[in-house]
């Protein structure tokens, strides 16, 4: 057979027409494609707080004397080696070798974020990219509090708000030492934002004077934090002590003598003695939030009551008074009572204690009687069964002839097994 002869010159190239364009593109990749001997450029991105100075830095490993220059995100040249083409003077030569330019930019804005670029002069060229953001700590925080002075048990109304940061802030809320959850709301104003949360606190007496703080979390700031302290009116704190006799029986013929403290927001202005149920007793001397009684008799026992109230409203306390005999030795039940807003009386912890005790003896009492029952009632059916048979005899000599033979029938009905 005879061989086909292969084109060869540029007739090969002309029997392939979409051989060139790959080609060319080939030609045109290697040709961007940094080759430099080796040699190749360092930078790292760059994080700065608004107002603060940034470094930025090119660095050449395996250096061989080339040129290096650092552009702005214009592409507008700002160190071309040890010398500056651009008129800004915030920029400064820090170092300058061989191998490494660094430059210092102060008084950062945030018209200055964005991309710079270090060029190496090999053949071809080598580039790469640094990235300066720019941080903004919020320029303002400040608590609004919906009432200046609130009433114990309402439910009150705070705001913070940070302003004019980037990136957003995160805000937390915290009563004294104890963080509270709150609801938070961003708005973005161009490259800026702002951040307010809120919180709703129901508050109490306790509440009256702690602070409520708002803190912001933010990369660029750190411990920024406002606080107001809260103010609380609630209603008396009231509390009846024995001064005479102290911690002794309150016995006929003896004085006693009687103190009432009363503490609330605002301070109580109406103090007043009482008893409760009855009228108080003619020779009772009440002086201010003292109540004495010169000579006790049993016609004085009874509760007697104070009572306080400011602009909030009105509590009281309550003592119990039981006179004892002359000649009474035993100890006393406590007489004092707790503030209450119904007048409730303070449990008597000797009281409770004898309850308990009256109850425990008459429950091992019924069961006694209950066990006691049931053990006769077995006991008589026993005795019965004994005599069975001998109900239907006429007389008692039949009843005992009966009864002798029911036990002769059980005799005989006994088996024996060997």
């Amino acid at each position: 057979m005879a061989g086909r002869a292969e084109p060869s010159g540029p007739a090969a190239c002309g029997g392939a027409p979409g051989l060139l364009p790959v080609l060319l593109l080939l030609l045109s990749a290697a040709a961007i494609i940094p080759r430099g001997d080796g040699q190749n450029l360092v930078t790292e991105d760059v994080t700065v707080v608004e107002g603060d100075v940034a470094t930025i830095s090119c660095r050449v490993k395996n250096s061989d004397d080339s040129v290096i220059q650092l552009l702005n995100p214009n592409r507008q040249t700002i160190y071309f080696r040890d010398f500056r083409p651009l008129k800004d003077s915030r920029f400064q030569l820090v170092n300058f070798s061989n191998s490494e330019l660094r430059v210092s930019l102060t008084n950062v804005s945030i018209s200055d974020e964005g991309r710079y670029f270090c060029q190496l002069y090999t053949d071809p060229p080598q580039e790469i990219y640094t990235t300066i953001t720019v941080l903004v700590p919020p320029r303002n925080l400040v608590i609004d509090i919906q009432k200046e002075i609130a009433v114990e048990g309402e439910e009150i109304e705070l705001n913070c708000t940070a302003m004019a940061s980037r990136p957003a802030t995160t805000i937390r809320w915290f009563k004294g030492n104890k963080e509270l959850t709150g609801k938070s709301e961003v708005e973005q104003w161009s490259d800026m934002y702002t951040v307010t949360s809120q919180l709703l606190l129901k508050v109490g007496r306790e509440d009256d004077g702690v602070p409520v703080i708002c803190l912001v979390d933010h990369p660029a700031v750190k411990d920024l934090q406002t606080q107001r302290y809260l103010e609380v009116m609630y209603k008396p704190q009231v509390r009846v002590s024995q001064n005479y006799p102290v911690q002794g029986l309150t016995r006929e013929g003896e004085p006693l003598e009687l103190t009432c403290a009363a503490f609330g927001k605002p301070q109580p202005t109406d103090m007043r003695w009482l008893r409760v149920d009855d009228e108080m007793p003619q020779h009772v001397v009440v002086s201010g939030s003292n109540l004495l009684i010169s000579n006790l008799n049993k016609t004085d026992n009874g509760t007697y009551r104070c009572e306080a109230s400011n602009a909030v409203g009105k509590s009281h306390a309550d003592y119990m008074l039981f006179v004892y005999d002359t000649t009474a030795t035993t100890e006393p039940a406590v007489h004092d009572s707790r503030a209450g807003e119904e007048g409730a009386i303070r449990s008597v912890d000797h009281a409770v204690v004898g309850g308990v005790v009256a109850v425990v003896v008459f429950a091992m009492l019924c069961l006694l009687i209950i066990l006691g029952r049931y053990f006769a009632r077995h006991k008589g059916t026993y005795f019965t069964h004994e005599a069975k048979g001998a109900d239907d005899a006429a007389d008692a000599d039949t009843a005992i002839i009966n009864a002798e033979g029911g036990q002769n029938n059980s005799e005989e009905k006994k088996e024996y097994f060997i």
